[in-house]
């Protein structure tokens, strides 16, 4: 059976305060493209920076899990990212306007709520797994942290938490598909020891915690005066402090807290960047070595990436889209600046354009002659005219405007590029047009392997009126490409 990938249908938001920051902030989630997976924007800042939920940034993982990119930081994500995974959807634009993920009650189920109120909808890509082949295992001796995943056709997991408490004890909690997190750990809120939290409020953290948004497991006495300095900082006059759970909360389930850490570790997983097909066991997890993990099984991704190469991406076989006689009508550049010879694939959030690199380039010339090797700012360029025919595909009349590039970053040449190669050039949108304003991540492959990424910044402005210079035909191949 094909599954088709999902976002919401309607923008939604939910507001509280930063466990750690205590400060106020409104999370607003909004529909994204296919292929978009979650991002985070902090509305709040200079340029408003766009986060990846990719375990690449991460950048802490003390007391929850910290991403960090384009100056951007957000904290506090895996209760949000659970709820995203847990309903099954896949794309997901994260506006928030301040730097910490609210916690709400200290669980997912606000975050679910939210979601299913804005409504889930289908879109037309169909959903890609991660499907695990072979065994992977992770260790952490110190921390006495123990993984291991084996091939599942199900997302699968299983925890089991043990701290030499005698008030948790050893507990077990699992899932057996991701259509059971609403229901047996959405609700499931975070905890705490007694003496950790003490730790915590003595180097000013947690200053939005409260006995709504955590479960407090007291496992010693304590003295007379320290009672009374908790009940003062929880504003909890008749707080009950004995061995047990502070408060005499009551639990949601016996093994809520197994529960909620099999919640943490969905929503640390979601930054593999894809759903996960395996079954993972988990002996002690923690942020930490969530993300550890996390970061081994995306390594096994890159790799089968590798190994597929482009022939399991691209087909570069196709009849084009748009010839290079077709985008001589919509760029304005022409030979020998003219870079791109055709557009293979094009939809509302990417582009695949194709360049084949001859002996004949006027640039070979001059750069390095006895040795030719294609200019990193020209496969810039290239890149950035095949995400010009993405910017101008949102347009009617493309013959009217021009695309200026504001800014490229995290530039990387990885491998040379030659005579006789064939460019292949993969743009996607990292979030949604805004103003005529378009984020790309660009990709440029020769065979298996990557020449050149960027990501790039640009707009599209009208610079002249005409009745049309766009003939019938390259207007009709714009029009399938915006259908499709």
């Amino acid at each position: 059976m094909v599954e088709k990938q999902r976002t919401i249908k309607n923008s939604v938001s939910v507001s509280g305060k930063g466990l750690h920051t205590g400060l106020p902030v409104t999370v607003t989630f909004k529909p994204a493209p296919e292929n978009h997976w979650y991002k985070f924007k902090r509305v709040d800042l200079p340029g408003q920076p766009v986060i990846d939920a990719d375990v690449d940034n991460v950048k802490d993982t003390e007391r929850g899990t910290s991403l960090e990119q384009n100056g951007g930081r957000i904290a506090t994500t895996e209760h949000l990212l659970a709820a995203l995974v847990g309903l099954q959807i896949d794309n997901v634009l994260i506006e928030a306007n301040g730097p910490e993920v609210p916690i709400m009650d200290g669980s997912s189920m606000p975050f679910v709520e939210a979601l299913e109120k804005a409504g889930i909808v289908e879109q037309e890509a169909e959903r890609v797994y991660f499907e695990l082949k072979d065994n992977l295992s992770y260790e952490d001796m110190d921390k006495r942290i123990e993984m291991l995943a084996v091939p599942q056709e199900t997302f699968r997991l299983t925890v089991m938490v043990d701290y030499n408490s005698p008030v948790l004890g050893t507990q077990h909690a699992n899932i057996y598909q991701a259509s059971e997190f609403k229901k047996e750990i959405a609700a499931c809120r975070t905890f705490v020891f007694l003496h950790e939290l003490e730790l915590l409020l003595s180097h000013n953290l947690i200053k939005g915690g409260d006995l709504d948004n955590a479960i407090v497991l007291v496992d010693r006495d304590l003295p007379k005066d320290k009672h009374d300095y908790l009940a003062k900082i929880f504003n909890k006059p008749n707080l009950e402090v004995k061995p047990g759970i502070l408060n005499n909360t009551k639990l949601k389930f016996f093994n809520e807290p197994a529960r909620h850490k099999l919640l943490d570790m969905v929503g640390d997983l979601a930054l593999v960047g894809m759903p996960i097909r395996a079954h993972i066991l988990a002996a002690r997890p923690g942020h930490s070595g969530n993300v550890a993990f996390a970061r081994k099984i995306k390594e096994v991704i890159k790799k089968e990436k590798l190994k597929k190469g482009n022939a399991g991406r691209f087909n570069l076989n196709a009849e084009p889209l748009l010839t290079v006689m077709d985008i001589m009508k919509l760029l304005p550049h022409r030979p020998p600046f003219l870079l791109v010879d055709k557009i293979i694939e094009l939809s509302e959030n990417h582009v695949v354009g194709i360049k084949n690199v001859t002996m004949n380039e006027d640039f070979f010339r001059g750069h390095f002659p006895g040795n030719p090797i294609m200019p990193g700012v020209l496969q810039i360029e290239a890149m950035a005219q095949t995400g010009g025919i993405l910017a101008l595909k949102t347009v009617p009349d493309p013959e009217n405007y021009l695309t200026f590039f504001m800014k490229i970053d995290n530039v990387r040449f990885r491998n040379q590029v030659v005579p006789g190669d064939t460019l292949v050039f993969h743009l996607e949108l990292i979030s949604p047009v805004r103003r005529g304003i378009f984020h790309m991540k660009g990709t440029a492959y020769v065979g298996d392997k990557i020449a050149t990424e960027a990501e790039m910044m640009a707009q599209i402005s009208k610079v002249k009126e005409t009745n049309g210079s766009t003939d019938a035909k390259t207007a009709a191949k714009l029009t399938k490409a915006k259908q499709n």
